[in-house]
């Protein structure tokens, strides 16, 4: 069965491609959910970006639906942008995101 844990796991192979660091130690991913469509199980995952204005988004968020939708027992993913909250490396950010980015 999918869970959060899974879903995160597959997504920590998603990496910004300006920061050379995975969207989950970034703290891009925000919440994953699951729906029950007939009988399919569909996740919904909220994620935010470095900056409004990333060139990479759509690759971004390309990457992130087919890491997502690998998730043994995912059947269909969306991906939804969110801008709130807006994302700050020092409240979002692994600590190893951190050391890699030079911010301690």
């Amino acid at each position: 069965m999918a869970d959060e844990e899974h879903v995160r796991q597959a997504l920590q192979s998603v990496v910004d491609p300006e920061l050379d660091i995975s969207i989950v130690d970034l703290g891009l991913v925000y919440e994953v959910r699951f729906e029950d469509k007939e009988g399919n199980v569909h996740a919904e995952v909220d994620m935010t970006l470095t900056s409004p204005g990333c060139p990479a988004a759509a690759e971004i968020m390309a990457a992130a639906h087919r890491a997502a939708l690998s998730t043994e027992g995912v059947d269909s993913v969306h991906i939804n942008l969110v801008w709130s909250p807006r994302w700050d490396p020092k409240t979002h950010a692994s600590e190893d995101a951190l050391m890699e980015m030079g911010i301690w």
